[in-house]
Order: C-alpha cells, then structure tokens, then sequence
C-alpha cells in the first residue's frame, strides 16, 4: 500500500471531517426550518439550497475518499498522474469548503435560526 506523508493525510482527514460537519449542520438547518416554517412556497428555494449544499459536500468527501481508495490500491507507488489530481482535488475542496460553509449560515442568520 502507497503511504501518503503525514501532512497530506492529515489535510484530508481534516477536509473529510469538515465535508462531513457540512451535511450534517445543512440538514440540521434543513429539519429546523422545516419543523418551525413547514413546507411552504417561501421556504422551498431555501431547503432546495440546503439540500445542494449537503449534496456538495456529500460529492466532495467521496471524491477524496475515492482518491484514497485508489491510492492505497497502487501498487508498488501511486502514479505521479493519480498523487497530481489528489493535490488538485485538495486545492479545489479546500478553496470551495468556506463557501459551503458560509452559505448555510447565511440562511441560518435569514431565518434567525442561530
């Protein structure tokens, strides 16, 4: 099994727990707007938006779990092509992680669900 170094691995594990907060704090928003607004025409955008953005996520962390999957599978090493779209992969997730989480306290903070 290819061994990736200590700090990518650990800037995985931190991105894949941080996709993961992401799903769970969306759908947490999601069951509290519902259960205080229900189902209406002026919350349906917004548990559209929420559920995307546990979506995105969702996709996000497979993507990087995927990666380690092949990566561990690579046998002797990993190819310089596959270690390449793991790093672009960690930049991509790294720089779109903050938007996720923004957007779903922007809605909190809309619907005063703070």
């Amino acid at each position: 099994m290819v061994k990736l170094p200590p700090e990518r691995r650990a800037i995985i594990w931190d991105l894949k727990q941080r996709l993961l907060d992401i799903v769970d704090e969306a759908k947490a928003t999601e069951l509290d707007l519902l259960e205080r607004f229900g189902e209406t025409e002026r919350t349906l955008g917004v548990l559209d938006q929420l559920t995307e953005i546990a979506e995105q996520a969702k996709e996000r962390f497979s993507q990087l779990s995927i990666l380690q999957i092949r990566i561990a599978e690579s046998q002797p090493r990993a190819t310089p092509d596959l270690l390449r779209l793991l790093d672009d992969r960690i930049v991509i997730i790294s720089d779109r992680v903050p938007a996720l989480e923004r957007s779903t306290q922007e809605i909190k903070a809309d619907w005063n669900l703070l």
